[in-house]
């Protein structure tokens, strides 16, 4: 189902997932679930699956599978998340100012990323992260909070991440904070586990 208001715009049963490689999953929807009137030019002929619409993401305020609200674009079944509780080290710092140099709390499998640490926040100094106004959204981890870190006078924009209120495959690291390896303030000493072939 999607919403725009109030207004239920799309709602079926048959709708179809189509996956193409390089880019996110679409939904291809009978066009007799589609408000098309309420939609207009935001409801195209989907270019593949003969005879369903196509619906933009933005057009319409929330998409829903069943009761839970999908975020970004339609769910990939062929994407995994798990996440294991681990040992492994985690050192970051700015100059010489330790963030973090403890045990990580759980390591996150993504299929095509990176494993991440994530560390408890009791294990960090928080007293040197700030919120920063920036959030991104996950299909499969949901909203993501961003933190800046403030030292000797200056301030490192979007260091580390966080999900405070994660989707259900992601409920060990709610809370937990990951740090950005590639962020030029930082260094990271990270013992990541290899990447899955």
């Amino acid at each position: 189902r999607a919403r725009l208001g109030d207004a239920t715009v799309v709602d079926t049963e048959d709708a179809l997932l189509v996956h193409r490689a390089g880019g996110p999953p679409t939904y291809a929807f009978p066009p007799a679930a589609v408000d098309t009137t309420a939609l207009g030019a935001a409801a195209t002929p989907h270019p593949d699956a003969d005879g369903h619409l196509l619906v933009e993401w933005g057009a319409v305020d929330h998409w829903y599978e069943e009761e839970d609200e999908v975020f970004l674009h339609a769910r990939n079944p062929y994407h995994r998340i798990e996440c294991l509780r681990t040992t492994r080290h985690l050192r970051v710092a700015v100059g010489d100012v330790v963030l973090v140099d403890a045990p990580a709390s759980i390591v996150l499998y993504e299929t095509a990323l990176e494993p991440k640490l994530y560390v408890d926040k009791a294990l960090v100094r928080t007293d040197l992260l700030v919120p920063s106004t920036t959030t991104t959204l996950c299909p499969s981890k949901g909203t993501a909070t961003w933190w800046s870190a403030m030292v000797d006078g200056a301030t490192h924009a979007d260091v580390a991440w966080s999900y405070e209120d994660p989707l259900p495959e992601s409920l060990l690291v709610g809370g937990m904070l990951s740090f950005e390896a590639a962020h030029p303030a930082l260094t990271v000493d990270a013992d990541l586990p290899p990447a899955p072939a």
